[in-house]
């Protein structure tokens, strides 16, 4: 468990945060420029001094301003990158990880330069400058400098920022094989609500220096007090597990978790039994009181209603939908709930004209 806990004024803005996060997984730092990700990371880090602040890191104390306790920066086993990669332009791949991983004493290191190489995928860069790589691959060689430190906490700022679409896709896969292997917790800061549905375990919204809602990632984005759940892009995340896979009409078959309920959607080939993550936003959600016999829409899955919400436009309602272990939400008009007379228990199928593939484990 992490508890973090600041309090900070400067230069007109003010920081105030007390956080509760997983002591393992990806827990996002999620909001708006200005709204403080940064200035809790660096707290996190130590780069930055809160005059008042707590900080425990799975049962090590490395702040208490209440009892004049603070462990220096360079003190602490955190692993930082930042948006831009920072790499040492004179010395090539290998030598830059060698300086990350000479950082930590020998009977200390917990991460080796092989592992670290191999779950990045750079062994092919070693001989290279770092002006010879493309964005993505220095953002690489940066995230596995910072794991050659053996950290207990690995701070990310905004890693892809800089990086085109392109490069981004190229990097994500990495990030979530970080996710899936390492026992180290790592807080990921953002901005990209696409980042943070497919990386994240635990969300954080911070606003004006203040966190908003913190707790895990899936219920957070369905919490109904939350501005955000009500706005257009409003969106569920689930997992299932890929049953199977059809090459005539490339469609992929995931059962979605606790229920016998399929999600198909157009993707290349993945194998049986993957975990994967899917994104349904509220928009791309109909309801219907029947099956459909004949339909265009792939998806048509049985679910039950759980409770809904009138949105501010007074014509449009968010209805909260459970399958088996799963929710969903739907967004329709206010004529469509009357017409259905939709209720809370009430079963009903769920259409789902888009879904969008976020990650595999």
């Amino acid at each position: 468990m992490i508890h973090a806990r600041f309090k900070r004024e400067h230069s007109g803005f003010s920081l105030d945060v007390d956080l509760c996060l997983p002591g393992r997984g990806i827990s996002a730092l999620f909001g708006h420029s200005g709204s403080g990700k940064t200035s809790c990371l660096r707290c996190l880090a130590g780069l930055d001094r809160a005059p008042d602040g707590y900080l425990q890191v799975n049962g090590e104390l490395w702040q208490d301003s209440a009892h004049g306790y603070f462990l220096p920066a360079h003190q602490r086993a955190i692993g930082y990158v930042f948006q831009d990669a920072n790499l040492f332009a004179h010395l090539s791949v290998r030598r830059n990880l060698e300086f990350g991983l000479k950082r930590i004493a020998a009977a200390e290191r917990r991460i080796a330069l092989n592992q670290a190489v191999e779950l990045l995928g750079i062994g092919h860069l070693f001989a290279r400058l770092p002006a010879t790589l493309s964005g993505g691959e220095r953002q690489r060689v940066a995230i596995a400098r910072a794991l050659l430190t053996s950290p207990k906490l690995l701070l990310m700022d905004e890693p892809l920022a800089s990086l085109d679409l392109k490069r981004k896709l190229e990097v994500l896969p990495y990030l979530e094989r970080l996710h899936a292997e390492l026992d180290i917790p790592i807080i990921y800061v953002s901005h990209s609500p696409d980042e943070v549905a497919r990386l994240a375990d635990h969300l954080v919204l911070l606003e004006d220096g203040r966190a908003t809602a913190s707790g895990p990632l899936k219920e957070t984005l369905l919490r109904a007090d939350l501005p955000f759940v009500l706005e257009d892009d409003a969106e569920a995340v689930v997992d299932g597990r890929v049953i199977n896979y059809d090459p005539t009409y490339r469609l992929l078959s995931i059962q979605l978790s606790g229920s016998d309920a399929v999600l198909r959607l157009t993707h290349t080939p993945l194998a049986a039994g993957k975990p994967v993550r899917v994104k349904v936003k509220a928009r791309d959600v109909s309801l219907s009181l029947e099956k459909a016999c004949a339909s265009s829409v792939l998806n048509l899955l049985a679910a039950t209603v759980e409770h809904w919400t009138l949105l501010d436009n007074q014509a449009q309602t968010l209805i909260h939908l459970r399958i088996g272990e799963e929710r969903l939400l739907a967004r329709i008009t206010r004529y469509s709930f009357d017409t259905l007379n939709i209720h809370a228990g009430q079963a009903l199928w769920v259409q789902v004209k888009s879904v969008s593939l976020l990650a595999s484990d």
